[in-house]
């Protein structure tokens, strides 16, 4: 037996086993081979790109970098990117609604106020669509501020009662308190109306109450309660 026979033997071992495990990289991780590099800074880089690296050596090709990409992080990037967007979409509703729903109550309490006894102003308030529209949008601010923990912030124990904490931590998120201040212009905007109503069939002044109600419902009522007992004492 010659001695090139074992020698071939070896070096086609050698080289089979090279060939397989190239193979094996190229299906487990996207690899390239380099001559001298600045792990440093290649760490660096690619760290950016949120992926893992890792260094080798290679007997053909010198210094061996490995690139495995960190699909853990760039998931909870994307998550968190979608978050804030949703964030910000809620609070550009929130911040359109706020106003719009105010302007659209104040030409009722206008009316009431000023021309109180005006054939313009008892068709207004005889109508009911501003009601049903504050109702609609209520529903759809409800429906976007309503978490799966609503629920439990609102009956947090076992006698379903409501708790400070859960409602003032309801409160702090932007559509919840949007919805809830459409909430308070539609109860207010129906008490003035009855007021109005109330103080036109006796004949009672109303536009002081009324200008309450804008402010705060309770004192509006209130005050046309104590307006009303002070007429009907003038009259006996």
């Amino acid at each position: 037996m010659s001695i090139s026979s074992p020698l071939s033997m070896a070096f086609s071992s050698c080289f089979c086993h090279f060939l397989i495990s190239h193979k094996l990289q190229r299906n487990n991780a996207a690899s390239f081979a380099l001559g001298p590099v600045n792990s440093d800074l290649s760490r660096q880089e690619v760290k950016e790109l949120g992926s893992k690296l890792s260094t080798g050596w290679s007997f053909m090709g010198g210094s061996r970098i490995v690139i495995r990409p960190n699909l853990t992080r760039n998931l909870l990037q994307r998550k968190s990117s979608m978050v804030s967007a949703s964030w910000l979409e809620s609070s550009q509703i929130a911040s359109s609604v706020f106003p719009l729903g105010t302007l659209a109550v104040l030409p009722f309490y206008f009316f009431m106020i000023v021309a109180p006894k005006a054939a313009l102003t008892q068709k207004m308030m005889e109508s009911s669509i501003p009601y049903i529209v504050l109702g609609l949008l209520y529903v759809y601010l409800l429906y976007l501020s309503w978490t799966p923990d609503t629920m439990q912030l609102l009956f947090p124990n076992k006698y379903w009662l409501p708790e400070l904490c859960g409602i003032a931590e309801m409160f702090s998120r932007v559509m919840t308190l949007a919805s809830a201040w459409i909430h308070l212009l539609a109860v207010d905007l129906f008490a003035a109306r009855q007021i109005y109503h109330d103080g036109l069939q006796n004949d009672i002044e109303t536009r002081h109450s009324v200008s309450l109600c804008l402010l705060s419902c309770p004192i509006g009522l209130v005050s046309h309660f104590i307006t009303k007992a002070l007429f009907s004492r003038r009259d006996i």
